[in-house]
């Protein structure tokens, strides 16, 4: 194998690993629902169940292997942009607050939407776009002193970023597994479909899958190659940059993660029979998916990563920034549902 893509340059195999990382992603994330939306709502109105059990097997599944591989030699923690640089606790903590909210406005992460715009909702893709353009704003444009100002409140060092130098050796697998044996026995009570739990792993699964294959990708190619695994804030800026300012499209892992999950999901929906054109209706609205997405956009580039990227891709790793803007997602999502979307009784 190794022989076959040396004769490729190493944009190209980057491309072409994203891509089959998204492709399983997309496929599984689909057919699961997996919806850290959807898993917070559950948890905060106190009726817990599939959702939330998704969401548990996929962190849990991500953690445990991800973790495996770091204990084992083969993923090296050195080589991880997210615990080997200076991060953000400020940008985290906000970040991850406002991605949370803009999470419930939208009726979805950044995930779940590109997920969901392949199968024909044109909410989603709206949505989405809208994330992409503030995502990029955040990133290089008008909004960039913002994020940077933000970010630079509260520094943390490469050092310090490691969850797991504060614990001992065996205590993430360890909450990896009690994660799993929660997963199994809240899927077996609210009798989730077994498809539905195999989709929820596939998609931790495909998590541990980007870790590995950039890390085999490095181990043997000439060039530098950053060691990294799904998210979507970002990598959706630049495919749209990409797509709108460059004469021939550039080729990076983030951008094949892209396009995979796209794929994935829009084959699975055609193939299941759920793909279906959805547009916006008065009951929806425009408005709140507007502003949803504005923030997920801003928040997403402040904490590091989406739900996805910072959530279970940053978290797997134990970043201690990852771990603290996915509780500040769980945190301003649940203030959020409750001010606007719990149902109240009368």
């Amino acid at each position: 194998m190794e022989e076959l893509l040396s004769a490729l340059t190493t944009p190209q195999v980057s491309v072409l690993l994203g891509v089959a990382v998204g492709v399983i992603f997309g496929a599984v994330a689909q057919r699961s629902q997996f919806c850290l939306r959807a898993a917070t709502v559950e948890f905060w109105r106190k009726a817990p169940g599939v959702k939330f059990s998704i969401w548990l097997f996929t962190f849990a599944t991500a953690l445990l292997v991800v973790q495996w591989m770091i204990q084992s030699g083969w993923l090296q923690t050195a080589s991880i942009r997210q615990l080997s640089t200076t991060g953000s606790m400020s940008g985290a903590v906000i970040g991850g607050s406002l991605f949370g909210i803009g999470m419930i406005l939208a009726r979805g992460c950044a995930s779940r939407l590109l997920v969901l715009s392949a199968t024909g909702n044109q909410r989603a893709l709206v949505a989405g776009l809208i994330v992409t353009v503030a995502s990029q704003a955040s990133l290089r444009g008008i909004l960039s002193p913002a994020r940077e100002g933000i970010s630079g409140w509260w520094l943390v060092d490469g050092s310090h970023r490691n969850l797991a130098t504060y614990l001992p050796d065996w205590a993430p697998i360890a909450l990896a597994v009690s994660l799993l044996i929660a997963a199994i026995g809240m899927a077996h009570k609210s009798r989730a479909s077994a498809w539905v739990q195999l989709g929820a792993i596939g998609v931790g699964l495909s998590i541990a899958l980007g870790w590995a294959l950039t890390q085999w990708h490095a181990s043997w190619s000439f060039d530098v190659v950053p060691i990294k695994s799904v998210s979507f804030t970002g990598p959706s800026a630049d495919t749209l940059m990409g797509v709108i300012s460059e004469p021939n499209f550039p080729m990076s892992f983030d951008i094949g993660i892209v396009m995979g999950v796209f794929a994935g999901s829009f084959f699975a929906a055609v193939l299941s029979g759920d793909f279906k054109l959805q547009s916006f209706t008065q009951e929806t609205g425009l408005s709140r998916y507007i502003i949803g997405a504005v923030l997920m956009g801003f928040g997403g580039m402040l904490a590091g990563g989406c739900a996805v990227g910072a959530g279970i891709t940053g978290g797997s790793v134990m970043a201690i920034t990852a771990w603290t803007a996915l509780l500040f997602m769980w945190l301003a999502a649940g203030v959020t549902d409750a001010l606007i979307d719990k149902p109240r009784a009368h």
